[in-house]
């Protein structure tokens, strides 16, 4: 059977602009429906722009771009040129990082990141509204206030829709942020499917539902973590950098909820304290079997296509690979046919 979500190629966080590009022209031979760009050492925006060029037919998603790094007259800009170049293939995703990166990496303000992000999302949309109708921009809100546009500063109408917004969120506040003001969220891929669908789907369905909308028209997006491998060696390598990648998220405070869903709070404790004495190589042996399996798909390309397709089918609308380790492209391959199958 064939699956009910569209098949994305993840951000690569070692790619520069042009190698993404490169990538990119790639995964649309390949057959993958979009290519993400994340913000961790290059910038989305610009990966995705020389992407735009060297592609005629994938989706291109910011997944994600720091929103609380830039105002929304930036991000309103970049994103109407995206969709421009494009020719309207660019979804806007924004993340909200967490407190010490905003504050103490890009030097800016934080404060009731929910809100804020619902705030900047309808602050974005209202500057491209004047954009597109030539009326007074008239933003004024808590955090943020546009009441300055001219002619001079207004780019051509698009003649394709504006960019859909899609909102990144783990915990349930910003989850129902994302019901009620975006058009997408893209899950975290620390995330299980109990908890997809215990916990965030229900969030997702409220936000939606105070807002007067109808939540089936939310779109969800998941990097699903993978422990893929079609010989021993290449899957114990795997299975080790993939605890290890668990563990990773599992010893940082912001992820707690998705252990405590669980009742694995105390793993989280152990992996906090691992963390803090630095003993990164040890913390993968503390993730047991029970951890991996559900966090992580595991096995051969056609078992992890089999697994992603049981777990998510019906649940996700957009999925994609997360691996911390270099997937052979002939495995990759394999993957993606057991998949389209």
């Amino acid at each position: 059977m064939t699956t009910r979500f569209r098949i994305d190629l993840g951000g690569d966080p070692g790619l520069g602009a042009r190698a993404l590009a490169a990538r990119a022209a790639a995964a649309e031979a390949e057959g993958y429906d979009g290519v993400g760009a994340s913000e961790t050492r290059h910038d989305p925006f610009l990966s995705l722009a020389l992407a735009a060029q060297a592609t005629e037919r994938v989706d291109l998603l910011s997944t994600i771009a720091v929103a609380f790094a830039r105002s929304p007259m930036t991000v309103a800009q970049t994103a109407h040129d995206l969709q421009a170049i494009s020719g309207g293939r660019f979804l806007l995703g924004l993340g909200s990082q967490v407190r010490p990166h905003i504050e103490r990496r890009f030097s800016m303000p934080w404060s009731k990141p929910a809100a804020r992000m619902a705030e900047f999302v309808e602050a974005v949309r209202a500057i491209w509204a004047t954009w597109q109708t030539g009326e007074p921009l008239r933003f004024r809100g808590e955090f943020y206030s546009h009441t300055l546009m001219t002619p001079f500063f207004s780019p051509q109408p698009l003649d394709v829709p504006m960019p859909p917004v899609w909102i990144a969120a783990v915990g349930e506040r910003m989850t129902e942020t994302a019901g009620r003001v975006a058009d997408g969220l893209h899950a975290h891929s620390f995330t299980t499917r109990d908890y997809l669908v215990d916990v965030s789907l229900p969030a997702l369905r409220r936000g939606a539902e105070a807002a007067g909308r109808d939540a089936t028209e939310v779109g969800v997006a998941l990097p699903a973590l993978i422990a893929v491998g079609d010989d021993g060696p290449a899957l114990d390598a795997a299975i080790r950098a993939t605890r290890g990648q668990i563990a990773f998220y599992g010893s940082t405070p912001a992820y707690l909820p998705v252990l405590e869903a669980h009742g694995w709070h105390d793993l989280h404790e152990r992996l906090h304290v691992a963390s803090r004495r630095g003993e990164w190589a040890a913390m993968a042996d503390m993730v047991p079997d029970e951890v991996l399996d559900a966090f992580a798909a595991v096995g051969s390309a056609d078992e992890v296509a089999a697994t992603l397709r049981s777990r998510f089918d019906g649940l996700v609308t957009r999925l994609s690979f997360s691996a911390s380790y270099d997937v052979a492209p002939e495995t990759a391959a394999a993957l993606l046919r057991g998949l389209r199958a």
